[in-house]
């Protein structure tokens, strides 16, 4: 089984420097490797070039149009089996790609995604980011994993797909923001057997800041109202889950600024008190690291605040108001 490694890139050449290395060091050889420069103003191509000895390696240039057309320009010069396609901010295992076939070959998957996790070298924001996007207590329960809700959709910071997939979908349809649940939603219409393979995970950066990860969020909280709108029956109450929490927490907030109803503020500042402590426990146990479970509170309440608020801005503009 041979794979076409798909990397869009765009002004991260140290980001992508470390994946490559990471490539450099799997156990399961029969592989290649497509960089695509999604026009970068700060372009990786001198750090492609100091792997050529030691990776099957090609370089691309193209005008910058979103990371969904920049993987779909890789896929047209792909020779594999499979085409795997990562985010420039990842970190692979040494047995990732054994992982991977093994689990192809165990499942017969046309196409699959893989989890994520935090490399010991992260910083503890970091690791308190990874930990907030694989939580039950935020939307890590909704975003695919032995326990999701729903179908599993591959996620493009570790996903891969078929030969035969891609020459009957063509690819992303999306430029970005949420471009891969459009796509994975897409295969599973179109009949292809799309799953996890749990063994698959990678290491997987995400933001250097909560600033950042604020913006990233707030984009997945518009992309779900952008799936919405392309495939009605895909919206579940879940998803609205950190929508209501925003707006509760809005209400608490304005209840005690006002001081009414203080049997109703006493019991929801218990239900967020508790709701913290929890969260804090079980970060703590998650990550072994006192730091990083204050930070991972940090965190979570950015991602619950800031994927809600993009929800319903999203959900104003294009449902309400029709824009």
């Amino acid at each position: 089984m041979f794979f076409s490694i798909v990397i869009p890139v765009y002004n991260r050449p140290q980001e992508i420097d470390e994946l490559l290395e990471s490539l450099t060091q799997q156990e399961y050889s029969p592989f290649e490797v497509i960089v695509v420069e999604d026009g970068s103003s700060k372009p990786a191509k001198h750090v492609v070039e100091s792997y050529r000895e030691r990776l099957d390696i090609r370089y691309y240039e193209k005008k910058n149009e979103g990371q969904g057309f920049a993987r779909n320009f890789g896929f047209t010069h792909a020779k594999g089996d499979y085409f795997i396609v990562f985010d420039s901010d990842i970190i692979l295992p040494e047995d990732y790609l054994q992982q991977v076939a093994a689990g192809i070959q165990r499942d017969g998957w046309d196409a699959f995604g893989g989890p994520d996790a935090a490399h010991p070298s992260f910083t503890d924001i970091q690791k308190a980011i990874s930990y907030s996007m694989t939580s039950p207590f935020t939307t890590g329960g909704i975003r695919g994993n032995k326990q999701h809700v729903g179908k599993f959709h591959p996620r493009s910071f570790n996903m891969g797909i078929s030969k035969k997939v891609y020459e009957q979908t063509r690819g992303f349809k999306l430029a970005r923001r949420s471009e891969d649940i459009e796509f994975s939603i897409r295969m599973m219409q179109q009949g292809f057997r799309v799953g996890l393979i749990p063994e698959a995970f990678v290491y997987h950066k995400r933001r250097a800041t909560f600033k950042q990860f604020f913006k990233q969020t707030y984009g997945f909280g518009k992309g779900r109202i952008d799936i919405y709108k392309l495939f009605p029956q895909e919206l579940k109450l879940v998803h609205a889950l950190p929508a209501v929490f925003v707006l509760g927490l809005s209400g608490l907030i304005v209840l005690n600024l006002i001081r009414i109803l203080p049997l109703l503020c006493g019991i929801g500042n218990i239900v967020l008190l508790i709701y913290t402590f929890l969260l804090f426990l079980h970060a703590w146990f998650s990550t072994k690291n006192i730091r990083v479970a204050g930070l991972g509170i940090v965190a979570a309440y950015i991602q619950l605040i800031a994927y809600g608020l993009g929800f319903i801005n999203n959900y104003v503009k294009q449902v309400m108001w029709k824009k």
